[in-house]
């Protein structure tokens, strides 16, 4: 592996877009976007924490804003404003997002206040639609993070963190969702109604962020398992990239000229009272084989 960018408090939401590396960085609230040879800019700050990033057809750009549970959207000349406003449908603090084609979005959320220690509750996956418009998507998932349409745009693949599965919907021409289905049960689900403790005493494998490639497979950070796992249908984990020694890894794109190479979001721990105050998170790549497809 090689380091892209060091010094970051927890990034997320990586994104390659128009020859660049964009991610989320939490505790700095910051979008960065990042050159291949690892120069940084800051692109727009968002106090109230960055982290899912998609764009509209027009070039704009979306950030979901963690904390106030909304989207905010920054326009090609700069302009930045509310685009929706999802906080009705979510339990606690919004979270990752995939943006498809047409410039719809679905974000996912905690379900309940994760940094507090609150005992776990399933979450709704939010669908807003290009006009700003919003309405729940899907519901009763198991903390829905990093999100995959394919490339037809047919299916979105969400993961489920506590979950620890991928599950599959079927994308209407309008943006609703059908046919649920799991797509890769990676390893057992935790007994639900226990406190969270006790849920991620439970939990063999955590998918967070990820990346969709041309074979089908999903790249997965696991949260769970300081590694990048390949996810095939149906669950099984064909190939890994572990962590370097005290770090874990908490969300992965491909990207690059080619598409092949992967970039894994690292830090120490997702814990806010531990990450905020230093900048111990780092980027890291590897090159793969198979590479990217669908979206992001």
């Amino acid at each position: 592996m090689q380091t892209l960018l060091e010094g970051g408090s927890f990034f997320e939401g990586p994104r390659w877009h128009d020859g660049r590396w964009w991610v989320s960085d939490f505790y700095r609230h910051v979008v960065l976007a990042i050159s291949p040879d690892g120069r940084a800019e800051e692109v727009l700050e968002v106090d109230g924490q960055p982290s899912g990033l998609g764009w509209l057809p027009d070039g704009s750009l979306l950030v979901v804003s963690m904390r106030d549970r909304r989207a905010l959207r920054r326009t090609p000349d700069g302009e930045v404003r509310e685009h929706a406003d999802i906080s009705p449908w979510c339990g606690g603090n919004a979270n990752d997002m995939v943006v498809d084609g047409s410039g719809r979005a679905y974000v996912g959320n905690f379900g309940f206040d994760l940094m507090s220690g609150n005992d776990p509750a399933p979450a709704a996956l939010v669908r807003i639609d290009p006009d700003g418009s919003a309405s729940v998507a899907a519901q009763d998932l198991l903390f829905p993070n990093g999100s995959v349409i394919t490339p037809d745009g047919a299916t979105l693949i969400v993961g489920e963190t506590a979950g620890a599965r991928y599950t599959a919907f079927d994308i209407a021409p309008d943006g609703t969702l059908s046919n649920r289905r799991v797509w890769a049960q990676v390893a057992p689900t935790p007994e639900p109604g226990g406190s969270l403790p006790e849920m991620l005493g439970q939990l063999r494998f955590g998918p967070d962020g990820c990346a969709l490639d041309a074979e089908g497979h999903i790249w997965s950070a696991d949260a769970m398992g300081a590694r990048a796992a390949r996810v095939a249908p149906g669950g099984d984990i064909v190939d890994e990239i572990r962590a370097p020694d005290g770090l874990g890894v908490f969300a992965c794109m491909l990207g690059g000229d080619d598409g092949r190479t992967l970039l894994l979001c690292c830090a120490p721990d997702f814990e806010e009272q531990k990450r905020a105050p230093v900048r111990e998170a780092v980027l890291l790549t590897a090159t793969v084989d198979a590479p990217h497809a669908g979206l992001p």
